[in-house]
C-alpha cells in the first residue's frame, strides 16, 4: 500500500515534482494532460473528458463518470483517496484558472479533511492546508505571508504561535478575516485548533 496520494487538477498548470515510489498519483480530466507533459504515469485517471480529449493509456486504470454529475473531477478523486485509506492527500494544477472551481477544490478540501484526509493545495505562489482538531507546525517560509481562516461557521480553539500577531484560543468565524495576512517571527510558526476546519494559507509576496 503507497503512504502518500498526489492529486493532479485541471487549474492552472505549474510544474509538478516526480513522486517517489511510495506516492499514489490520481489524475483528474485536464490534470492527465498536465502529467504526460511532465512524464508522470498515472496511478488512476478520474474523468469525464470535457476538458481533456487526447489518448489515454490503456494500461492506467480509468473511473469515467458523466459530464453531468454533483461531483467535480477533483472531489471524485478525493472520494478515492478517501476510500483508499490515505491520511494526506496533495492536490497540484488546483488553483488559479476558473474562480468557481478554485472555491469548489477548496470546498472539496474541507470535504475530505472532514472525513479523515489532510489535503494540501500546493503551487509556486501559494500553499494551503487544511487543519481539524489538531496543530500543525510551518517552518519560516520567506516571502510568504501566512493567513488562517474558518473553512465552516466557526473554528473554536485557535491558537497561533511563533507570529508577529499571535492568537490564543480564540474562535474564528466565516464571516470576518481575523486571521489574514499575518508574518513569521520566529523559525517556525505552529497553528492549532479544536473544532471546525481551518484553512491554513501561505501566500507569495
Amino acid at each position: 500500500m503507497k503512504q502518500n496520494c498526489m492529486i493532479i487538477s485541471g487549474g492552472e498548470f505549474s510544474p509538478l515534482p516526480a513522486p517517489d515510489a511510495d506516492t499514489y498519483v490520481i489524475a483528474c480530466d485536464k490534470g492527465y494532460a498536465y502529467a504526460r507533459r511532465c512524464g508522470i504515469r498515472p496511478d488512476l485517471l478520474v474523468s469525464d473528458f470535457d476538458s481533456y480529449d487526447g489518448e489515454v493509456d490503456p494500461e492506467i486504470p480509468l473511473r469515467r463518470f458523466p459530464s453531468e454529475k454533483d461531483d467535480t473531477d477533483t472531489i471524485i478523486a478525493l472520494r478515492a483517496a478517501i476510500e483508499m485509506g490515505f491520511a494526506r492527500a496533495d492536490i497540484y494544477c488546483g488553483l488559479g484558472g476558473r474562480l468557481d472551481h478554485t472555491l469548489a477544490n477548496l470546498q472539496s478540501a474541507v470535504f475530505a479533511q472532514k472525513r479523515g484526509v489532510q489535503v494540501r493545495i500546493l503551487s509556486p505562489d501559494t500553499r494551503i492546508f487544511t487543519l481539524t482538531a489538531g496543530s500543525l507546525t510551518l517552518p519560516r517560509l520567506e516571502g510568504f505571508s501566512l493567513s488562517v481562516f474558518a473553512a465552516e461557521d466557526r473554528c473554536t480553539g485557535v491558537s497561533i504561535r511563533g507570529a508577529k500577531y499571535e492568537l490564543e484560543n480564540v474562535e474564528l468565524t466565516d464571516a470576518f478575516p481575523l486571521g489574514v495576512s499575518n508574518e513569521w517571527r520566529e523559525e517556525a510558526v505552529t497553528l492549532s485548533v479544536e473544532s471546525g476546519v481551518l484553512l491554513i494559507v501561505l501566500s507569495k509576496l
